[in-house]
């Protein structure tokens, strides 16, 4: 019997997958002090297969670099502090209702200066060091899920009026020097980038998503890295059913390297973007987080744990 497509192998540069199911980046709050414990070990193991790529959940490369509470972080013990949460803008952002029902409240963001930039793309560059250093195969820069990256990226945030603001290309340039700086750093076939072009998590949204995307996806192959991660727009309900929108083919022809895809996939959306070469890599989230043993799930056609939404970061 063939296997299903997902659990066809896949080279990705030096690394040799054994299947094509990617852990997603997920936030979890259990990281104490910015430390990651010790039950994070048992949390990936636990989805952890052999020849299966995981991505880690979002780890600050600064103390000015939390967007929430106990979630760990790599930047050096002398790291300098700063007057956080620096951002693209000085607008404030709104309450934001939670995954539990619960209303966030924020404080004001604080401009970054021009002056101030390159340190924090060294920061970038410093915590890709100390990742590979710590054990890590690779680093994955998250330039989506309104963080600061991407509020350099969308001009519904970005309201500078210097060389990072305004044009498409003034807008992506602060992600693209983080991108040199890193593949300098630790080397190309290391690097892999997340982008999230068409949401609009914490208000911060594009006029131009598509524009945004397939400039980005092809300025990255000026960089060589191994992979580019995108998250698909919401999923749409079809004859009542919820369907995978699939339209960022054109960014993943536009890009060289590796394609993942994410957002609302499951077993039989996620095989048949694979058969059709619409990417090469599906990333799941939700449905790991509920089946620690996600591969062996599908390989054998196993019914699914239900996720549920109030654990999702804790």
């Amino acid at each position: 019997m063939e296997p299903i497509p997902l659990l066809t192998p896949y080279k990705m540069g030096q690394f040799d997958l054994a299947h094509r199911i990617v852990l997603a980046p997920l936030t979890r709050q259990r990281s104490y002090g910015n430390v990651p414990q010790p039950h994070a070990a048992l949390y990936y193991s636990q989805r952890a297969s052999t020849g299966g790529l995981l991505i880690t959940e979002a780890t600050g490369v600064s103390d000015t670099a939390q967007g929430y509470p106990d979630t760990p972080g790599i930047w050096t013990a002398e790291h300098p502090g700063g007057k956080a949460p620096v951002s693209s803008t000085e607008t404030r952002l709104g309450p934001q209702t939670s995954f539990d029902g619960h209303l966030d409240e924020y404080s004001p963001p604080r401009r970054l200066t021009v002056e101030e930039i390159p340190g924090i793309v060294d920061d970038f560059r410093k915590a890709a060091r100390n990742a590979i250093d710590a054990g890590f195969d690779g680093v994955e820069i998250h330039g989506a899920n309104g963080y600061l990256i991407e509020q350099f990226l969308k001009d519904g945030t970005n309201d500078r009026d210097d060389e990072y603001g305004g044009s498409l290309e003034n807008r992506c340039r602060f992600a693209l020097e983080i991108v040199d700086a890193v593949v300098k750093e630790v080397g190309s076939h290391r690097v892999g980038i997340r982008l999230s072009p068409f949401t609009d998590i914490s208000d911060c949204y594009d006029s131009d998503p598509h524009s945004l995307a397939l400039h980005m996806s092809t300025k990255l192959n000026d960089h060589d890295i191994l992979y580019l991660h995108m998250i698909e727009p919401r999923m749409a309900i079809v004859d009542g059913r919820r369907v995978v929108p699939k339209r960022l083919l054109p960014y993943r022809k536009a890009f060289k390297g590796t394609f993942i895809a994410a957002g609302g996939y499951d077993r039989e959306e996620g095989g048949k973007a694979v058969t059709e070469g619409y990417t090469d890599l599906v990333a799941f989230g939700r449905l790991f987080l509920a089946n620690p043993d996600l591969p062996k799930r599908f390989e054998v056609g196993a019914e699914l744990n239900k996720y549920d939404r109030m654990t999702f970061y804790i």
